[in-house]
């Protein structure tokens, strides 16, 4: 099995022309993020991923963490490639310059997260959870707890964990029962068990922040009764320097269908009754601290999930070119020849290369969308780009998630009877990738939150403004042939998510469940016609670049080609979605429950 090589000119290309990091890059909190910086910086991530990641992912997926009397411990080679990870400057890319941060944006870092999970995702997941953990403190936490906490998290130095699922309550958080009793000192004695939690434990660094959902003395039922707080896994004395061990375990590990090298632990706190939390941010106000975290891993998700696809592409096409067997119908060459010749291996090999690139945008242009909403100097451009993250964050999520499955799949169908073994290394991937759909909120949530909530955010006008633009730039394509296809299903597919869109919302009144019934079809074709817009936007700039006598003719006219390909065999696939979504509820609960 080959190593993964990290996509660093195709990330700079969608960085570039696709979604136009220069705006960024323009403002004066990022004028370090120039061009040939951001270059680099990708350069020597594909370097890193390719040689320290890669080689240990099968490793992991062999040597899985292990719970011992001590703690968990790291597949082997896992800890050695943190401490070089960390040292090198990996886990601070983005992180706030006044905690020892590089202060690069979110969008520079998001694609650097996309080489790491593509090389490795069980060790991915270590850094995704401390960010997010990072993100929570610096938005909800004191002085006093910034001052403690993030220079270590943002250096690596130590980790964090998120603390959310409890058995009985899954996705329904206002069901848990993890308790927070105030101790008179201004701390509070957490007890209760959580599990799922992903590095929950391990010796990758010296200390774990967990963070943790609990509830406070006489709190208000459900999510209004919930609060977040910080339980490190050793206490911190005064001067920064680790005390004791806090009341804190993992006590067993799950048996997974994948990630094996990333401990998934069920965490006891509070068995000796000296669990020591400190509350993060007010009290019963958990959930707003929480979705700082959970947003921050609905985009990685999404990321993991394109990062799983590409790494299936790169092993399908492997194989596919060595691969002989059987002779293709248009043949040239007598005898048996590459499998890559026959034509249902092209349109296996074309879907996931196609939709990796236009899921790598969506996430790419969601990436942006968060740093100029929270750092554009013009209080509407903040709220425009605000919007459209709140759009495109559970497109992220669910179709970076679900594409990073089906391609897994796919890739796997390319490698026939050999990719049902373990040997090739391509049910790995499919096994790991399966996680994504189901984390951090299921795609099915997603959904939900994208037809319940987002489409009636600001009168609906972010989805509506963005259609248009989708639509005006379709219209103002070149006229030559090659962009027909494209103009008419990029026009076809906006005007089909606009029409579900407004039928959805007018069910708001009246019928939220038939809503809702069809709100996992409206999530893919809303992400289908971005992901088109995105390839349109590629296809036009590789064309101009190669007008302009770019010598990479090869690259750019196969980006043309992969995007022409998404217009004609992907997008009508999804606009075909338009008649289900509008369909209704009625045949979803025609049979009755208690006869199913």
């Amino acid at each position: 099995m080959a190593e993964y090589i990290a996509p660093t000119r195709e990330m700079k290309f969608v960085l570039k022309h696709v979604i136009d990091m220069a705006e960024i890059s323009e403002l004066e909190r990022f004028q370090d993020a120039s061009e040939d910086i951001v270059e680099a910086i990708l350069e020597e991530a594909g370097k890193f991923c390719g040689e320290i990641l890669s080689p240990l992912n099968v490793v992991g997926d062999r040597e899985g963490a292990e719970l011992t009397k001590e703690g968990v411990i790291a597949s082997p080679g896992f800890k050695e490639a943190y401490a070089s990870y960390a040292e090198n400057g990996w886990t601070s890319i983005s992180g706030d310059i006044e905690y020892g941060g590089q202060g690069l944006p979110v969008t520079l870092a998001s694609a650097v997260y996309e080489f790491v999970d593509a090389s490795n995702m069980a060790f991915s997941l270590c850094s995704m959870l401390t960010t997010g953990a990072i993100e929570s403190i610096l938005a909800h936490g004191s002085e006093e707890q910034k001052n403690t906490y993030l220079e270590k998290m943002i250096s690596g130095q130590w980790a964090a964990s998120m603390n959310l699922t409890e058995s009985g309550a899954g996705t329904d958080v206002g069901a848990l029962r993890t308790k927070a009793v105030p101790y008179g000192d201004g701390t509070y004695r957490i007890s209760g068990q959580k599990i799922f939690i992903t590095w929950g434990d391990h010796d990758m660094t010296e200390n774990i922040i967990h963070l943790v959902l609990a509830r406070t003395p006489n709190s208000p039922a459900g999510t209004r009764g919930i609060s977040l707080f910080i339980v490190p896994k050793f206490l911190i004395n005064k001067d920064g320097s680790l005390g004791a061990q806090n009341d804190a375990k993992c006590v067993s590990l799950e048996h997974k269908l994948g990630i094996h090298a990333s401990p998934t632990c069920v965490m006891a706190f509070g068995e000796e009754d000296n669990c020591v939390g400190y509350i993060l941010g007010a009290e019963n106000k958990g959930m707003a601290a929480m979705f700082t975290m959970m947003n921050n891993a609905r985009l990685n998700v999404g990321i993991q999930g394109v990062g799983c696809s590409e790494r299936a592409w790169q092993m399908a096409v492997d194989y596919a070119k060595d691969r002989l067997q059987g002779v293709a119908v248009g043949a040239t060459k007598p005898g048996p020849g590459a499998i890559i010749e026959h034509a249902d291996v092209r349109r296996m090999l074309m879907t996931i290369k196609s939709t990796t690139e236009a899921a790598r945008a969506i996430t790419m242009l969601n990436a942006k969308a968060l740093d100029l909403g929270e750092h554009h100097p013009d209080r509407l451009l903040r709220e425009k780009y605000t919007g459209l993250a709140d759009l495109l964050t559970p497109m992220s999520k669910a179709y970076g998630s679900d594409i990073g499955v089906e391609n897994a799949s796919i890739a796997l169908q390319i490698h026939g009877g050999m990719g049902f073994v373990e040997e090739t290394g391509i049910a790995q991937i499919y096994r790991d990738a399966r996680i994504n759909p189901i984390y951090e909120g299921t795609n099915g949530v997603q959904a939900m939150d994208l037809v319940g909530r987002k489409l009636s955010m600001m009168g609906g006008n972010h989805w509506r403004a963005f259609l248009t633009e989708i639509t005006d730039f379709a219209q103002n394509l070149p006229l030559e042939e090659e962009f027909s296809a494209m103009r008419k299903n990029l026009k076809l597919a906006a005007a089909s998510t606009r029409e579900s869109a407004e039928w959805i919302v007018a069910q708001h009144v009246d019928n939220m469940r038939s809503a809702l019934a069809g709100s996992v079809p409206f999530l893919r074709l809303f992400s289908v016609t971005v992901g088109c817009y995105l390839m349109a936007k590629a296809a036009a700039a590789a064309r101009a670049e190669l007008d302009n006598g770019n010598p990479d003719t090869d690259f750019l006219e196969a980006k043309i080609i992969s995007s022409r390909f998404y217009a004609q065999q992907i997008v009508p696939t999804a606009v075909g979605l338009k008649e289900v979504i509008m369909t209704g509820d009625d045949l979803f609960f025609a049979i009755p429950s208690e006869k199913m």
